[in-house]
């Protein structure tokens, strides 16, 4: 019971210390004279996606590479058709014609690319496909440039003057957040990776299993309260825009990170996987143009959680 109970505490140093690192985090970004608008592209975005990152670190540095690319797949599933879906429950979400024609597209060409590098046996005539240091070269790549569009776009959006620092915190404040955050993270990880080793023994299920179900949801928790808050006060933007920057992160630079650090094998039964979360993204961007364009109303929100239940029942039933 130890491990499980590690397990859960984990995750809740996980969700913590992201919430520590986005509040000191931007706290030293308005202290920096950093606009609103680049704060929410940027490190709200980056400190929702901390948790897989931090796993993913510790996963792929320990060779948990099953854990590492269930975390992925499962956390960017979760995503759409669990939060959104949820999110889109409590209150329809209109969303921006450069969201629909930019973002959503850019997240469904990570999912894509992300089959790609995973079936190195199917392109290349390896043995064993695997997420290497040049597949995570790509990725990085890609990662840096939609960073590129982002701050680009930001500068374009920014209105005359100054940004203030109203909502900074002392200089004292501001570290002590950072360092709990970051510690609160690797501390919590580690419980995590351990506790869902364990978990995939004593129930006789795969790593995989485990990273694509209880890895991937328990990391997405800082997505779901965020886009959820952000539904229940009627801001769209930042409900759909939290999400799809997350998967879009969650692929291009935390696996990128990963694979860069150490060769990720590749388990083929993971491309069921990956065709679910290429599906579930384009019906994200088929939803912008069915019934009332560039909405996801409470009826295509009802449809993702019968959609996640459905995936459920299929992992189940796989083992």
């Amino acid at each position: 019971m130890l491990p499980i109970a590690g397990l859960i505490a984990g995750f809740v140093l996980i969700v913590k210390g992201a919430d520590w690192l986005i509040a000191g985090s931007s706290s030293l970004a308005r202290r920096l004279r950093v606009s609103d608008y680049f704060i929410g592209l940027t490190v709200v975005a980056f400190g929702t996606s901390m948790p897989e990152l931090s796993v993913n670190l510790y996963a792929g540095v320990t060779g948990s590479a099953d854990i590492a690319i269930g975390n992925i797949i499962g956390s960017n599933i979760f995503n759409i058709w669990v939060i959104l879906g949820i999110a889109s429950c409590i209150w329809p979400l209109a969303i921006t014609k450069s969201t629909v024609w930019k973002e959503i597209p850019f997240s469904l060409l990570a999912a894509v690319l992300l089959g790609a590098v995973a079936n190195d046996a199917l392109f290349e005539g390896a043995e064993r496909s695997t997420i290497g240091r040049i597949d995570a070269f790509v990725l990085l790549s890609l990662f840096i440039i939609f960073i590129y569009y982002l701050i680009s776009g930001c500068r374009s959006s920014e209105e005359p003057g100054d940004p203030d620092t109203v909502g900074a915190l002392s200089n004292r404040r501001t570290l002590m957040l950072i360092g709990a955050g970051l510690a609160g993270l690797v501390v919590g990880s580690r419980l995590v990776v351990d506790g869902a080793q364990y978990a995939a023994m004593k129930l006789g299920v795969s790593e995989t299993f485990i990273g694509l179900t209880i890895v991937g949801a328990g990391t997405s928790a800082p997505e779901l309260a965020t886009s959820v808050m952000a539904a229940y006060r009627r801001n769209a933007d930042i409900a759909v825009g939290n999400i799809v920057g997350s998967n879009i992160f969650n692929v291009f630079f935390i696996l990128g990170v990963t694979g860069l650090i150490r060769p990720l094998p590749v388990d083929s039964r993971v491309n069921a996987d990956i065709l679910a979360l290429v599906a579930a993204s384009l019906l994200l961007f088929f939803f912008m143009f069915m019934g009332r364009r560039h909405l996801i109303d409470r009826w295509k929100g009802l449809a993702f959680l019968a959609m996640y239940a459905a995936y459920l029942v299929f992992l189940v039933g796989r083992g």
